[in-house]
């Protein structure tokens, strides 16, 4: 018996162990108080170009070169954040707005055509949702921004398991600095639109609940004791059977 009693005696510190740690299914933790912003100051800046990314370019008066990219899917941004378009060769559009890149296309290419008028778009905006909806995953921007309402619509709706009065945004602001702020569903007098805007590459993570704590802690306080009941289980059935 001596075995068995060092058996359990392991799994009691293993259990008292694990629950003196952080959750770490929880994301986002810190100690910092994450307040709600009333104004996202830099909500309405337009999108700059990164690599990756892919761009419809339209020549208004010129549709037959305007150039389509591989497979129809746009121009592809490369790694150095260029792209490269017949008769101009390599523009560098990293960096840049739509509007921006579309005036310096415009310029390259009014060597080559008359009132080259031109209209640009990426294509491939996006945003990401984590955590306690239905469908995580990516989000096609098609319009470009969308709201915190429309982002849990595409996701699904929130779980029964979401913290619905601080849903965390991670955005980065025009120095490519990682800003993070929440938002509160549950007020509506704390709703501004401005901060619930969500922009290209933000990442939105909806926390789970107590609830949902309290089942992952149950969960492994109960795995122990399955495993310790297997471990002892051939043990009682010889003994039960020598009696």
């Amino acid at each position: 018996m001596g075995v068995i009693k060092y058996i359990i005696l392991l799994s009691l510190i293993f259990m008292l162990n694990s629950c003196s740690q952080k959750m770490e299914y929880k994301l986002l933790q810190s100690k910092r108080v994450i307040t709600q912003e009333r104004v996202l100051a830099d909500s309405y800046i337009e999108y700059k170009i990164l690599p990756k990314d892919r761009l419809s370019i339209n020549i208004l008066k010129y549709p037959n070169i305007s150039p389509i990219g591989q497979d129809n899917r746009g121009v592809l941004v490369n790694s150095s954040g260029d792209i490269y378009l017949p008769l101009i060769n390599r523009v560098r559009v990293k960096g840049l707005t739509q509007s921006e890149v579309a005036r310096v296309l415009e310029k390259k290419y009014s060597r080559y055509l008359k009132d080259p008028t031109l209209y640009l778009e990426v294509i491939n905006k996006r945003c990401y949702i984590l955590g306690e909806v239905k469908k995580p995953g990516v989000i096609k921007m098609e319009n470009g921004r969308l709201t915190i309402l429309e982002a849990i619509a595409y996701a699904g709706d929130l779980t029964d398991n979401a913290i619905r009065d601080n849903i965390i945004v991670v955005s980065h602001n025009r120095n490519n600095h990682v800003t993070i702020r929440k938002i509160d569903l549950t007020n509506f007098d704390t709703l501004y639109s401005s901060n619930m805007i969500i922009k290209p590459n933000d990442i939105i993570y909806v926390q789970p609940n107590g609830w949902k704590e309290y089942k992952v802690n149950a969960n492994n306080l109960i795995t122990p004791f399955a495993n310790i009941s297997a471990i002892l289980s051939p043990f009682i059935t010889v003994n039960y059977l020598l009696r």
